[in-house]
């Protein structure tokens, strides 16, 4: 078999990335092979005794080789999925992650039928949450947040999907909204200080800034929970993303700060992911 085909080079692909002990290595060697050809998954299986030219094979070796060193793959491509859609991604920026879809999915059962809702997005960062919820819903949702790096890829993936978002480019210590909002969505740093000490390779590429959450990794939950509850409308949610081993802590947060039907949701691991209340 030719060394020069996709079905060769997926396999060396997924080889190198298996031994360098990065999982999944078949789904990311897709990934890459996807971003190098261009093809969809269903082209790769139909083409795969398709002969790479030279120059693909050198920029898939050099994605391979960038991988293998932990650098994350979603700044390598530039791009990542999130909840069916599209976003840029790269240093500065928090890389969308599959369990925040959970934080997506309260959102979505809590504003089904509620068309003319408003939603706001605390610490937006790329804007997944942001997007995924107004193309979705079809509501407008206010999206802040503080660093610029970041604010750059909320604006292009903003239009990059053609969402009703609008960027606040602000500090959410200090923010003071206009509006009232149906529901506030967030996936703020949550990790502690001792977490920030034991995070793995990959993520240390990631901005601290959108890790961080303090010396218990609490800080944003006690400001959001307390300072935003005045900005939701009766009947209105504060859906917050936490640490799979924070629900209890960021539970009694909401409870303390006057939010009722406190409840919890997993993600896809089976993870608690979501804390949840309302405000009458």
């Amino acid at each position: 078999m030719s060394k020069q085909t996709i079905f060769y080079l997926y396999n060396e692909t997924k080889k190198a990335l298996k031994d360098a002990g990065i999982t999944p290595a078949n789904f990311e060697a897709k990934q890459i092979i996807r971003y190098v050809t261009g093809y969809t998954n269903s082209e790769i299986l139909s083409r795969y005794n398709e002969q790479l030219s030279p120059l693909k094979i050198t920029a898939l070796n050099s994605i391979v080789n960038r991988r293998l060193q932990h650098y994350p793959l979603q700044y390598i491509l530039g791009e990542w999925s999130f909840y069916g859609l599209d976003f840029y991604v790269g240093e500065g920026v928090l890389i969308p992650r599959a369990d925040t879809e959970a934080l997506v999915e309260t959102a979505l059962d809590f504003l089904k039928d509620k068309r003319e809702a408003v939603a706001l997005d605390l610490c937006s960062g790329s804007g997944c949450v942001a997007v995924a919820i107004s193309k979705n819903a079809g509501v407008s949702v206010d999206a802040v947040e503080k660093y610029e790096a970041a604010y750059e890829y909320l604006e292009k993936n903003i239009k990059r999907n053609a969402a009703n978002v609008t960027p606040i480019l602000a500090d959410v210590f200090d923010f003071v909204p206009d509006k009232k909002y149906d529901i506030i969505v967030s996936n703020p740093p949550y990790i502690s200080a001792a977490g920030m000490d034991i995070i793995d390779e990959e993520t240390t590429h990631e901005p601290d800034s959108a890790l961080y959450g303090g010396e218990d990794g609490l800080i944003f939950y006690h400001t959001i929970a307390n300072r935003y509850r005045k900005f939701l409308k009766n009947g209105g949610m504060l859906a917050v993303e936490i640490g799979f081993d924070q629900a209890s802590s960021v539970s009694k947060i909401l409870k303390l700060n006057g939010y009722k039907n406190v409840g919890v949701k997993k993600d896809y691991g089976e993870n608690d992911r979501v804390v949840f209340g309302t405000v009458e």
